[in-house]
């Protein structure tokens, strides 16, 4: 894959997990990176670890759902490094705050949960693209690529109805943005992931785990680095025909 030497991509929620390795795949591939993160240390551990692999990097600390934090956060970045080119909305976080130590219900969940949520997951998105989409706009191109979740186009009972909700509110998000922002040569689509071997995923029970391994065709879960390289397609020159698009990397689970 080409077209990433020399681009400015910001990763959401770069710090660990699928974001960790967004970001980092975009590095290798001689991108400048700036790795946003709430949590300001392991931004700088990430940033930091890239810049010693000779990478041109920046640590940025920003709650995405907080528009102030977000423009001095993406105005550090590109003071860093350069207008940004690439946007991976990324971020996210998934509750299990139920009475029995799992996804809440409806009527467990409380209604600060659920904006919070919305807040990481959805708006965090509207923000990141609100404050980049201008220098896209002025150099003529620029892609954009938000992280969802097969629990966003079917019932998953893994996740609580506020991750269901946001995950398939970025689908809509990406479709109407690839339309809006395509005469500006910006694309803009979706991965879609199942079931991925995180951090996050290790909080949830082993035998959760193991069923939805069992209900994968391919019988195992997924890697961050596996969302990555698909991620990393989507912002190439070889995807530069491709918008609007969702892809699955969920190893079959829950195909729609």
């Amino acid at each position: 894959m080409t077209g990433h030497a020399g681009k400015v991509v910001l990763v959401t929620g770069a710090g660990r997990g699928i974001g960790r390795a967004i970001a980092d795949a975009h590095a290798q591939a001689g991108a400048s990176v700036a790795y946003l993160d709430h949590d300001a240390g392991i931004a700088e551990e990430a940033a930091s670890a890239a810049a010693a692999r000779g990478v041109k990097s920046v640590a940025v600390a920003a709650d995405v759902g907080d528009e102030a934090s977000v423009n001095a956060a993406v105005a550090r970045a590109v003071k860093a490094l350069g207008p940004i080119g690439i946007l991976i909305n990324n971020a996210g976080i998934s509750p299990k705050s139920g009475s029995d130590g799992k996804r809440a219900r409806l009527g467990e969940m409380s209604a600060a949960e659920w904006r919070r949520v919305l807040d990481v997951n959805l708006t965090g998105a509207f923000l990141c693209a609100s404050a980049v989409v201008p220098f896209m706009r002025a150099a003529g191109r620029g892609s954009i690529v938000s992280v969802s979740s097969v629990a966003g186009k079917t019932y998953c009972d893994i996740v609580g109805v506020h991750y269901a909700a946001t995950k398939a509110a970025l689908i809509g998000f990406t479709k109407h943005l690839a339309g809006e922002l395509g005469p500006d040569g910006i694309t803009v689509n979706a991965v879609a992931p199942g079931r991925i071997d995180t951090p996050l995923m290790r909080g949830t029970a082993a035998e959760a785990n193991e069923a939805v391994r069992l209900a994968t065709p391919l019988r195992r879960l997924g890697t961050p680095k596996e969302v990555a390289q698909t991620c990393l397609f989507l912002t190439s020159d070889q995807a530069a025909f491709v918008t609007g698009q969702v892809c699955d990397v969920a190893g079959g689970w829950l195909m729609t």
